[in-house]
């Protein structure tokens, strides 16, 4: 058998129904009215669904603000060396909660223990130079009142002196006077026994007694002269003596000054000492800070720190994340602030914990948008603005954490129920 008379069989032996076109046309024109009639129907209750739809999300949307651009936040403290040195120890591992006050990494301290030991011994020199300068003070005061004292005994002594050497002069003067005039009788005496001699009246030896007499009232009248010459300098002595006692005196008056030099002195001890224990006080310090302690409850995390590696105090060594203080910052649109407030309540889902439900509260709201503190804010005086709607950081405190783990960096939903 060919190919054609196989297929020839087949043909004829098709249903004639099946080919009939008149028929077919029939089927198709009451399809299409069917359709007709019931397009109505359907359409409205599209409308009808679409509508309901509508209405309930209006419903459910009205008085609530919702976003998913949310996220937990804490504090994450950096930790840093306060000192230079080289690291002894690193007693914490990645992940490790810490309490505040305990030791994280310990620096070789040998250094600052040189230090404060020598610190120490400038403070003991400070010292015994302020207690030397306190008893050369007492000193000052006690001298300037001995020299006082000794001034004005030696004016004293000056004046008595010199009315007693006055005196003396006077006295002195008086014998001269008195022994001129006994050397001027005894040589009158003496002239007249010598002419009665000549004449035979009187015998040679009241010549004798005479001229003896007379060479007695001179010898008495030089020796009063002499008085008066050493009366006399006696009172210059007297008058350098005064002169001496009134130096001492003027001397004696720069008592204030001198106190004031002795007070000054013991100034600059008690300054000296006062910088020395400033000094003291830092190399404890310093000291203190070659073991880096825990500012806060938290966990270890980024531990970047190896004994035997050099520190500073530019160099972060690891951080802390605390785990007792956590909130969430949402970022909603400047277009949903408008009904935001402050103490308003808030539903947040966290993605984390498959949507667990937390209550909370709008604790405030950030008073630029999250672009303008990023570290490249826009510019719109470039010439190429591009208006998009910003963000704003809404932050919210959570009321009750029901013993979760909130770590930094959990994203969450936020649901705020506003006033309106």
């Amino acid at each position: 058998m060919s190919t054609a008379q196989a297929i020839v069989p087949a043909i004829t032996v098709l249903p004639r129904t099946q080919l009939d076109p008149q028929k077919d046309v029939v089927s198709d024109g009451a399809s299409a009215t069917y359709k007709r009639r019931k397009a109505p129907f359907i359409l409205g209750a599209m409308l009808l669904a679409a509508t309901g739809v509508g209405t309930y999300l209006y419903a459910s949307s009205r008085g609530k603000q919702t976003t998913d651009d949310a996220q937990v936040e804490g504090h994450v403290a950096p930790v840093a060396s306060r000192v230079a040195g080289q690291v002894k120890r690193v007693l914490v591992e990645d992940d490790q909660p810490v309490k505040a006050g305990d030791v994280l990494v310990e620096l070789d301290d040998a250094d600052y223990q040189a230090r404060l030991t020598a610190a120490r011994a400038d403070l003991a020199a400070a010292d015994a130079g302020q207690h030397a300068a306190e008893a050369q003070l007492a000193l000052t005061r006690k001298q300037v009142d001995a020299n006082v004292a000794i001034a004005r005994g030696g004016i004293a002594q000056a004046s008595a002196v010199s009315g007693s050497t006055e005196a003396l002069i006077d006295q002195a003067t008086a014998d001269v006077t008195v022994a001129v005039s006994r050397a001027q009788l005894a040589h009158v005496e003496l002239a007249r026994s010598e002419k009665l001699v000549a004449t035979g009246a009187v015998p040679q030896a009241e010549l004798d007694v005479k001229r003896s007499a007379a060479d007695a009232a001179d010898a008495q009248l030089a020796q009063a002269r002499a008085r008066v010459v050493t009366a006399q300098a006696n009172r210059a002595n007297g008058t350098g003596t005064a002169l001496a006692a009134h130096g001492r005196m003027l001397v004696a008056e720069t008592a204030p000054e001198q106190v004031a030099a002795a007070e000054a002195q013991l100034e600059l001890a008690t300054a000296k000492v006062a910088q020395a224990a400033a000094a003291v006080h830092q190399a404890e310090l310093g000291l203190g800070y070659t073991k880096i302690r825990a500012e806060l409850d938290g966990v270890v995390a980024k531990r970047n720190v190896e004994p035997g590696q050099m520190v500073s105090p530019e160099r972060s060594l690891m951080a802390l994340v605390g785990t007792t203080d956590t909130w969430v910052v949402a970022n909603f649109k400047e277009t949903q602030l408008e009904t935001i407030h402050p103490g308003e309540r808030v539903r947040l889902k966290l993605d984390g914990f498959d949507g667990a439900p937390l209550d909370g509260v709008v604790a405030s709201i950030q008073a630029g948008t999250g672009s303008r503190f990023s570290l490249l804010p826009p510019d719109n005086a470039s010439g190429n603005f591009t208006k998009v709607t910003q963000r704003v950081p809404v932050r919210i405190e959570i009321a009750d954490r029901r013993g979760l783990a909130l770590r930094p960096g959990m994203s969450a939903d936020v649901t705020v129920f506003t006033a309106e």
